[in-house]
């Protein structure tokens, strides 16, 4: 490695892997192995700019935790399946720069025969393999996303979206060119449109093009003989080179020091090939495909058919039986309010997977960045404070009779703080008793995920034992306290949990050990281990209170948020991961049990972060008036300040700027004047 890089291009290297190793250790408590090579990968995908390589690390850890590509095995049979299709392939050749050639060829995709997880899974193990090569980080990666022969029924726009936003910000490979060949006229249309939604600079670098075009990007010599070149793709061989790679990285893993140094000498890096055999596959198989992600994808995928031919926006081409797809901007952006509740989004009416029926989809229309920023040039602090009095004017649309109910009445914080009745958590009836079903609690969903989070309020001394029963009823695993338990002289929050490290606490059927506490700079981790004593079972729970909202306002960065959220969705992720196949819900697990004081405010405020970066991260999109409003129409009255409201704008936009997503941004004539908040 040493030979190939110059001596400043050495020290930033080093620089960064300090950066990364300390990022790590503030968020996960610990720091990992990382060697030079790997830290070259990011620097030179960023041209050994430091700020841009760390937020592409971290744009790369979050892409691939959402998208399940942190372990997998390609002896599996799906992932095997998957490679042996050779939709996906690198080929031996490179371009007149230096940049290797990935190919997709689509009419070998079948959308219903297989996940996005798996695809994306062939799609990744390929690359690292590929991003061995040091020319290859050096040069970037020329994609051919080849249309030739390929049918409607073979297109995943969802699919296409992830893989380019996985190209173009979240892996570490410069992406010279994106060639588009051979597109159908289908696709055309939507194409055009499509191109309105990209960066500048991207749409610099995409290129729709016919075979004979081809040659005036890429030499024939370096093309396929299905695209007009002079060879014949070896995939095969491609494979058993990776699968050798993968070996020689695992050992290297496990003996903590690199034992094949990369080079470039021929095609495939000189490896001598392993035969790639049917024992050597089913060896060690983990058998994923009847994973509840797989059966989301597959169930997902078959509504998506169904609504596209339901919902077209554009007229067939003549003389063309294919259906065109939807563009980013959804027809369902243009309804109101009304004809959304009307369209068949409802269980009630249709057969969905269980995540569509969520309020919050990606059909649910909203602005790109770029008019994002226009839009809080624009509006400013005073405008959003208006357009969130509009928000807050508009009544409750529900009932609280059982709130009100005099019985359930001292079970609630605040007076004037209820729960509506038509999303409200039914704990189990205890002892026949037909009132102790109550406690201060909501639904509300998460962005593609109904029921995503539990909003409730800080518990109170006689509703300890309740809150625990919510917990182990809902089978919760990760508890986000945003509220310290005393501030400015008043309880917010009862201490309903032991706080000391290797400490019990007993709340009548239930036990609550604590057995470790981590102390962050902004937040607090406590393991806790919730214990039935009826049943003699016991659960995980993660504990994480967020200390740094002040007594009054809304917290001076947004980064100290940004990093608590990222931190709150690993650990989810891990916990669903322990909870393995006991877990029949939705891939995502299940609730998160999120509360402040009254569980409205700042329990408001994070809840629309989660789903608007869900939502940016899946479409582009930012809508967070809708957001807000549907989120309120689940947990009555939340985001209970103007400036939480302005904090859910100002946060978003630096989620954007620290992702890499925005160059710049400059507000300079955005307002700040100070207010108090919960």
């Amino acid at each position: 490695m040493a030979e190939v890089l110059t001596e400043a291009e050495r020290e930033i290297v080093k620089e960064f892997v300090a950066i990364v190793k300390e990022l790590q250790l503030h968020k996960n408590g610990d720091k990992k192995s990382w060697n030079e090579f790997t830290a070259v990968k990011f620097m030179m995908a960023r041209k050994f700019d430091i700020c841009r390589a760390v937020a592409l690390f971290e744009a790369h850890e979050v892409m691939r935790r959402r998208e399940g590509l942190i372990r997998f095995d390609p002896t599996s049979d799906a992932l095997r399946s998957e490679l042996e299709t050779g939709k996906f392939s690198i080929l031996p050749v490179r371009d007149d720069s230096g940049a290797a050639i990935a190919i997709f060829t689509a009419h070998k995709h079948v959308p219903l025969e297989t996940s996005h997880q798996i695809t994306l899974q062939g799609v990744i193990y390929q690359l690292d393999v590929a991003l061995e090569s040091l020319e290859t980080q050096r040069h970037g990666i020329v994609f051919i996303y080849n249309m030739t022969g390929s049918k409607y029924a073979n297109f995943d726009y969802e699919l296409s979206q992830k893989m380019l936003n996985l190209l173009k910000g979240g892996y570490p490979a410069r992406l010279k060119k994106v060639l588009i060949v051979s597109a159908p006229l289908w696709f055309k249309a939507s194409f055009k449109i499509f191109q309105l939604f990209l960066r500048e600079k991207l749409r610099d670098r995409l290129f729709m093009v016919t075979i004979p075009q081809l040659c005036s990007h890429i030499p024939t010599s370096s093309l396929p003989e299905e695209l007009g070149g002079s060879f014949q793709v070896d995939h095969k061989a491609w494979l058993q080179h990776c699968l050798k790679s993968t070996i020689n990285r695992c050992m290297d893993e496990i003996s903590d020091s690199p034992s094949v140094t990369p080079s470039d000498n021929g095609p495939y890096n000189g490896f001598h090939l392993h035969h790639y055999n049917d024992s050597d596959m089913e060896e060690n198989s983990d058998h994923h495909s009847d994973s509840v992600h797989e059966k989301y994808n597959s169930e997902e995928r078959e509504k998506e058919v169904e609504v596209l031919k339901e919902a077209m926006i554009f007229d067939p081409p003549k003389n063309s039986d294919e259906p065109c797809p939807l563009t980013p901007e959804s027809a369902v952006t243009d309804f109101t309010e009304d004809e959304e509740n009307e369209k068949p989004l409802s269980s009630s009416t249709v057969s969905l997977s269980i995540w569509e029926d969520s309020v919050h989809t990606e059909n649910s229309g909203g602005m790109t960045l770029e008019k994002f920023i226009e839009y809080l040039r624009m509006k400013g602090r005073k405008g959003l404070y208006q357009e969130y009095a509009e928000i807050k004017n508009t009544p409750p649309e529900g009932t609280f009779e059982t709130s009100k109910l005099k019985v359930n009445q001292c079970k609630n914080r605040y007076t004037d703080v209820l729960c509506y009745d038509h999303s409200r958590v039914k704990l189990p009836i205890i002892d026949g008793d037909p009132y102790s079903d109550y406690i201060n609690a909501n639904y509300v969903d998460g962005y593609k995920q109904k029921r995503a989070f539990i909003s409730t309020q800080g518990p109170l001394p006689k509703t300890f034992a309740d809150f625990w029963r919510m917990i182990w009823d809902q089978e919760s695993h990760v508890i986000v306290m945003t509220t310290k338990t005393v501030e400015r002289g008043r309880v917010k929050c009862g201490q309903y949990w032991p706080a000391e490290e290797n400490t019990v606490q007993e709340y009548e059927d239930f036990d609550v050990y604590n057995s470790a506490v981590e102390y962050f700079a902004d937040y607090i981790v406590s393991n806790l281990v919730l214990t039935n004593k009826k049943e003699n079972t016991s659960q995980e729970v993660c504990h994480m209170q967020f200390t740094s909202w002040p007594d009054f306002g809304v917290p001076s960065s947004a980064l100290a948020m940004l990093d608590f959220r990222d931190k709150v969705r690993r650990k989810q992720s891990d916990a669903v991961q322990m909870i393995g196949s006991h877990w029949q819900g939705h891939p995502m697990g299940p609730p998160i049990v999120v509360h402040c004081s009254a569980g409205i405010g700042r329990t408001g405020t994070f809840i629309t972060l989660d789903i608007c970066i869900n939502k940016l991260e899946a479409t582009g999109l930012i809508d967070i008036v809708k957001t807000v409003e549907k989120i309120r129409a689940q947990r009555a009255y939340s985001i209970q300040m103007p400036d939480q409201y302005v904090f859910c704008h100002l946060a978003l936009l630096e989620y954007a700027l620290s992702r890499g997503l925005l160059e710049d941004v400059d507000l300079s004539g955005f307002n700040d004047d100070d207010s108090e908040s919960e």
